[in-house]
C-alpha cells in the first residue's frame, strides 16, 4: 500500500493486468501513395466525395444561410470561399473524421477538422460549448461550420507539431525531463479544466498525437469533446493502446476515468519513450510490469532520461511512473481523479527548486 496525496491506492489491481488482380491493386496503392503527399484543395476530403459533391453542398451553404462561426472577439478574419479556395495539405485521418492543413494566402495556416457525421447527428449549440472552453493548455477552436451534410472545426496550426512526433524519433529534437514534466503537468491542467466542466464533459480520446506543442514546449489539448458531439448510438473507436479497460464494443461510452486511464498511457510515454502498443499484443502498461517482474525498474526508463544521473530527477521519474500505474488500473474506480493528478504531479515535480 502507499499513499496517493489524500487518497488511498492498493497496488493489488496492478495483477489484474497481466491476466487480463495483383499489379492493379499495386497501381493503385501507389497512386494513392503520390496522392496523399501532395497539396490538395480544402474542398477534397479523405473520404471519395468529388468536386461535384462539394459544390452541392458549398450551394445548399449559402441557401439555408449558414456560415462561418467564430469564437473570441467574433472577428471574421476570413470567409468560407477562402477555405475552399485554400490549398490544404492532408494531416490524417483520425477517429473522428479528416484533418487538414490550410494555407490561406497572406494569413497564418489554419487546421480543418471535418466531421464524418451526416444529417446535423448533433445542434450547433455543442459545438459552441466546446469553443467556449478555453484554457492555456487546450487549443481553442477559433470558429466552426456547421450545416447539414457536414461539420468543420477551425483552430489555428501549431508547426511544431504534436508530442508522439517527438517521442517516436520523427525529428532530432530529444526532450529531456524537465520539458516532459512540464508537458505532462499541462496536459494534467488541461482535462483537468475540461473535467472541472461538468461529471460527463471528457476529453474521450487523448493520446500524445492530440497533444500539440508550441514553440517553447508548451502543451495544447487538441480534439477535446470531439466525443460528445457524437450520438450515442455511434461506435467510438479509441486508439489501440489509449483505450481504458472498460471501453468495449457493449460499452463505448468514455468517461472521465477512461480520460485518466489515456492520460496514464501518456504519462508512460513520456517516461519510457516507447509506443502505446509495445510488440503486436501488449499494451504498454502490461510491458511496463512485466519490466518490474524481470529487470531493474531503471530499465523501464527512455535511456536518454538517464544520461546526466541526478539522483532528485531519477526520483521523480519514479514518483511519476507509480502515478501512471494509479491512472492505468483495469476498474475506473481505483484510479485517480485527473485533479489529484494534477496536484501530485505538481508536488513532486515543482515543490522544490529543480
Amino acid at each position: 500500500m502507499f499513499l496517493l496525496g489524500t487518497v488511498k491506492f492498493s497496488l493489488e489491481p496492478i495483477t489484474e493486468i497481466l491476466i487480463e488482380v495483383v499489379i492493379g491493386s499495386l497501381v493503385i496503392l501507389v497512386t494513392l501513395l503520390i496522392l496523399s503527399k501532395k497539396k490538395c484543395a480544402i474542398h477534397n476530403p479523405c473520404s471519395s466525395t468529388t468536386g461535384m459533391e462539394v459544390n452541392r453542398i458549398t450551394h445548399r451553404k449559402s441557401n439555408d444561410g449558414i456560415g462561418l462561426v467564430f469564437f473570441g472577439k467574433g472577428e471574421k478574419e476570413f470567409e468560407m470561399d477562402q477555405l475552399f479556395a485554400s490549398q490544404a495539405e492532408v494531416l490524417g485521418k483520425g477517429t473522428f473524421g479528416c484533418t487538414y492543413k490550410a494555407n490561406l494566402e497572406g494569413k497564418d495556416a489554419l487546421v480543418i477538422k471535418r466531421l464524418k457525421t451526416r444529417q446535423r447527428a448533433f445542434g450547433k449549440e455543442k459545438i459552441e460549448d466546446l469553443g467556449g472552453m478555453v484554457h492555456e493548455n487546450l487549443l481553442p477552436l477559433k470558429a466552426y461550420y456547421h450545416g447539414e451534410d457536414e461539420t468543420l472545426l477551425i483552430s489555428d496550426y501549431m508547426p511544431m507539431g504534436s508530442l508522439s512526433r517527438f517521442l517516436q524519433g520523427r525529428t532530432s529534437i530529444s526532450l529531456n525531463w524537465h520539458v516532459r514534466r512540464k508537458i505532462a503537468y499541462g496536459v494534467a491542467r488541461g482535462i483537468e479544466y475540461l473535467h472541472s466542466q461538468g461529471p460527463n464533459v471528457s476529453h474521450g480520446n487523448l493520446r500524445s498525437s492530440n497533444i500539440l506543442l508550441t514553440n517553447s514546449f508548451d502543451a495544447r489539448v487538441s480534439e477535446f469533446g470531439i466525443a460528445q458531439l457524437l450520438p450515442a448510438e455511434s461506435k467510438l473507436n479509441c486508439i489501440a493502446g489509449y483505450r481504458a479497460p472498460e471501453l468495449t464494443n457493449a460499452n463505448n461510452t468514455v468517461s472521465q476515468k477512461a480520460d485518466v486511464y489515456s492520460f496514464g498511457v501518456v504519462l508512460l510515454e513520456l517516461l519510457t519513450g516507447k509506443p502505446p502498443k509495445h510488440g503486436v499484443s501488449e499494451d504498454l502498461p502490461k510491458w511496463v510490469i512485466s519490466m518490474f517482474q524481470e529487470k531493474p525498474i531503471i530499465d523501464v526508463f527512455d535511456q536518454k532520461l538517464l544520461t546526466n544521473q541526478d539522483v532528485e530527477i531519477e526520483e521523480q521519474m519514479f514518483l511519476i511512473l507509480q502515478l501512471a500505474i494509479c491512472c492505468t488500473f483495469q476498474y475506473p474506480k481505483n484510479r485517480p481523479s485527473i485533479a489529484v493528478v494534477a496536484n501530485r504531479i505538481r508536488d513532486i515535480c515543482y515543490s522544490g527548486s529543480s
